[in-house]
């Protein structure tokens, strides 16, 4: 994985890590949303939901129009769509070792295992 593509990742699961900073997003998921709006459901003043908002930006999850005096703040899913490529790795290795598993539960005792999928990033080696 290139450097940048790993800061960005980085970004992303550090604006992730926080439960207020998904919750917005998920509210976003439904649609624009103001900074009022996502602040209301905690205790929080404008002034701290601002700062979710702004590591949210940062990561590139969300972007901001400001309408006269009111910020309306709308989901980006590029950057999720990013993590989600990642952790499709993952998924995949824990998938077939699971289905390793499942085969192995299923067969008869033969004596012979059945054969481990590759490490995720050994393929070809």
């Amino acid at each position: 994985m290139v450097e940048h593509d790993s800061l960005a990742l980085d970004t992303v699961f550090h604006a992730l890590g926080d439960a207020t900073r998904r919750a917005m997003l998920g509210e976003l998921a439904a649609g624009e949303r103001s900074v009022g709006d996502l602040a209301a459901p905690f205790a929080m003043s404008l002034a701290a939901a601002s700062k979710h908002i702004k590591v949210l930006e940062g990561a590139g999850l969300i972007r901001r129009d400001v309408r006269g005096r009111t910020h309306i703040c709308s989901l980006d899913p590029a950057p999720l769509m990013s993590a989600d490529q990642w952790l499709g790795i993952y998924r995949r290795f824990w998938t077939d070792r699971l289905d390793t598993l499942e085969a192995l539960l299923r067969a008869p005792n033969s004596g012979t295992p059945p054969v481990k999928p590759p490490l995720p990033g050994k393929e070809g080696e």
